[in-house]
């Protein structure tokens, strides 16, 4: 049986020869058994999804603060939306479903409390220091801060799940070892010193497939956010090319249809249309490539799991009236300045006295030069959820401000 996108539609066929072959992982930093039940990159995924980090999730900002509604999207529904989308992509692909979904599953392990607001004020309270990117802070997460196993600190996950997750979204280096956006954190560079990650090349389609649907997923479902938290109107949404010619489908075949099912008809149709324009550009470029081994998609000039030339610009101005009416909207931004507050006083206070910080945190820090005490101090602070930084806060401080 065959539809429209071919027989790669379907997800009975064997890994394709360009696929990541668990058979032929490169191994973990530190050697173990391997598990005779699963896979490695199957027991990489049951490692993220039973880490602490990856419950912390389910109280992190995506969009709206956790606490503002009980169906808005947190980082953890976000996260497993994304992984979703990745395992169809990589189904589609003839990749390794289990590879694309741990991913996608530990992308996100670095976020600070409060989103991209928590990150940027990190960021500046950590500049003396190297800074702070969320990327790196994943990959601290699973190869030093999760302290769970008796023999290594971290996850101990494979090489292919590592150099995914430090390269979703491309390669970060030239050939000659140069920063491709600005200079590469320090704790990617130090840890792939020790396991070279490859920094100069593509990451697998696995990978791919998990960076492209994290595109897909917040594009669709902060939609569906703003729709639920009345930033956006669906008539709104009629002045954007993509989602418009989606509503003029739904509502001519349902023209008595509520606007809360219209809602989520233009998110299920719109997820469809772009993981189906990803599938079919995808399958074009792997054609004109041939790779015939995961050697090949590293080696590539370019990205493989991508969107459509017609697709490209669609996304690009959906991304742009989200950034206007969403991330940007006045009561967003209010809220942002108290996150912003929230973690900046935090770290000030931990920088000053680290006898603040919990058992297994603080020890030692008394006599730790300025750069290792707020290194730690931000690993402590990255590592919260909003709900125990607002607590810290007001255990700290006369006067939170309200993120209601």
């Amino acid at each position: 049986m065959a539809n429209e996108l071919g027989d790669i539609g379907f997800g009975y066929r064997p890994r394709a020869a360009y696929a990541c072959d668990p058979a032929l992982s490169r191994g973990r930093f530190f050697d173990e058994v391997e598990s005779p039940t699963r896979t490695p990159f199957q027991r990489d995924r049951d490692r993220i999804i039973h880490s602490t980090a990856f419950r912390r999730l389910k109280h992190k900002t995506q969009v709206f603060i956790a606490h503002e509604g009980d169906h808005y999207r947190t980082r953890l529904t976000h996260t497993i939306e994304v992984a979703q989308i990745a395992r169809a992509l990589a189904r589609a692909l003839r990749c390794d479903e289990d590879l694309a979904e741990a991913v996608a599953l530990v992308h996100d392990f670095g976020h600070t409390p409060f989103g991209h607001t928590g990150e940027d004020a990190l960021n500046e309270k950590m500049a003396a220091w190297g800074g702070f990117d969320h990327n790196a802070q994943s990959l601290r997460v699973v190869t030093r801060l999760e302290r769970r196993y008796a023999e290594f600190d971290g996850l101990n996950l494979t090489w292919e799940t590592l150099e995914g997750l430090v390269k979703h979204n491309g390669p970060l280096v030239d050939a000659k070892g140069k920063g491709l956006k600005g200079a590469v954190p320090q704790a990617i560079l130090d840890y792939s010193e020790l396991h070279d990650l490859e920094l100069d090349q593509f990451a697998s389609l696995e990978a791919q497939c998990a960076a492209i649907a994290d595109d897909i997923a917040y594009n669709t479902h902060d939609i569906d956010d703003g729709l639920r938290a009345g930033l956006l109107t669906l008539d709104m949404l009629e002045e954007v090319p993509l989602p418009a010619s989606i509503l003029k489908g739904v509502r001519e075949r349902y023209p008595t249809l509520d606007p809360a099912r219209t809602g989520h008809e233009l998110m299920r149709r719109q997820i469809t249309i772009m993981v189906e324009d990803v599938i079919k550009t995808a399958s074009a470029r792997l054609a004109e490539l041939k790779p015939q081994s995961v050697k090949d998609v590293h080696a590539a000039k370019s990205a493989i799991a991508t969107f459509s030339d017609e697709m490209v610009p669609a996304e690009k101005e959906l991304k742009a009236f989200l950034y206007k009416n969403i991330y940007r909207h006045k009561d967003v931004m209010l809220v942002r300045e108290g996150a912003d507050q929230i973690v900046r006083e935090l770290f000030d206070a931990y920088f000053v006295d680290p006898r603040e910080m919990p058992d297994g945190w603080r020890e030692g820090l008394d006599r730790a030069v300025d750069r290792v005490k707020a290194r730690h101090v931000a690993d402590f602070l990255a590592g919260m959820t909003d709900t125990y930084a607002i607590k810290e806060h007001r255990r700290l401080f006369d006067r939170t401000p309200d993120l209601g």
